[in-house]
């Protein structure tokens, strides 16, 4: 008898096994139907489930490993990685630059969805796909600063887009993060509108440590990574990290894009 109830039992849980694979396979039908899979890039139809579609991923370029440490200057594979010859020159205020992309193609058109339409699913997806690269440049004790924008900015926009992609970074590098310590100080123009020249006299005086948030701190870190989303002239990184500088921390700059 009680072999007679176990062997009904397992019937009974293989028939439940087999309803649940099929209802969940059913349900995959149906979204897939209702919501096809697409590129997190260009929008159009995959055949199985969202990612990157091949031409879009012909087009997405990392950038180059062999660069100056220090600057994140392109060099050649002989002279990589540094100092170049602008480092010796006029040595920066800052010991190691990291960027993971190239800003053109589809991760500039990534940006631009994310910071003009609000979509960061495909920011989402270079993230991941670089993950292996942030967790080989980021400690477990460093932290990361995110470039303040002017707040007048931020409360039209809706969003601190550095201070989001630092969030990011920080959960799959495995290290802390925080928006407070560097502030930014008044409103300048946007840096996009100017030239190199005018982009360094924007930027004086644009931004300050809040020591008190620097203080609050549980420990202290190892390195402090200032990052931004895009890296052009590079003039905003360099002013940030001369006031960060005052920390008295190693410092390095991390963007997701550079030009």
């Amino acid at each position: 008898m009680n072999q007679l109830r176990l062997s009904s039992m397992c019937v009974m849980l293989m028939a439940m096994e087999s309803l649940s694979t099929f209802i969940g396979q059913a349900v995959y039908r149906v979204r897939h139907l209702l919501f096809p899979p697409r590129c997190v890039f260009c929008q159009i139809p995959l055949p199985e489930r969202d990612g990157c579609c091949a031409d879009c991923l012909m087009g997405i370029r990392i950038w180059p490993r062999s660069h100056c440490r220090r600057c994140g200057a392109v060099l050649s594979e002989a002279l990589a990685p540094g100092p170049c010859g602008n480092c010796l020159r006029r040595p920066p205020p800052f010991d190691r630059s990291e960027s993971l992309f190239c800003y053109e193609g589809p991760v500039r058109e990534a940006i631009l969805q994310w910071k003009l339409g609000g979509h960061p699913a495909a920011i989402h997806w270079l993230l991941d796909a670089a993950t292996a690269h942030i967790r080989d440049v980021l400690g477990p004790e460093d932290l990361l600063l995110p470039i303040p924008m002017p707040l007048a900015r931020m409360r039209r926009v809706g969003q601190h887009h550095a201070a989001d992609l630092a969030r990011w970074l920080a959960r799959r590098g495995g290290c802390g993060w925080n928006w407070r310590i560097l502030r930014r100080v008044g409103c300048q123009r946007r840096q996009s509108e100017l030239s190199g020249r005018e982009r360094q006299r924007n930027l004086r005086g644009a931004f300050a440590l809040d020591w008190q948030s620097w203080d609050a701190l549980h420990q202290r870190p190892a390195r402090i990574w200032l990052v931004d989303d895009i890296q052009t002239t590079g003039a905003t990184m360099r002013e940030a990290a001369r006031v960060a500088a005052r920390l008295g921390k190693p410092l390095g700059t991390l963007s997701l894009a550079r030009a």
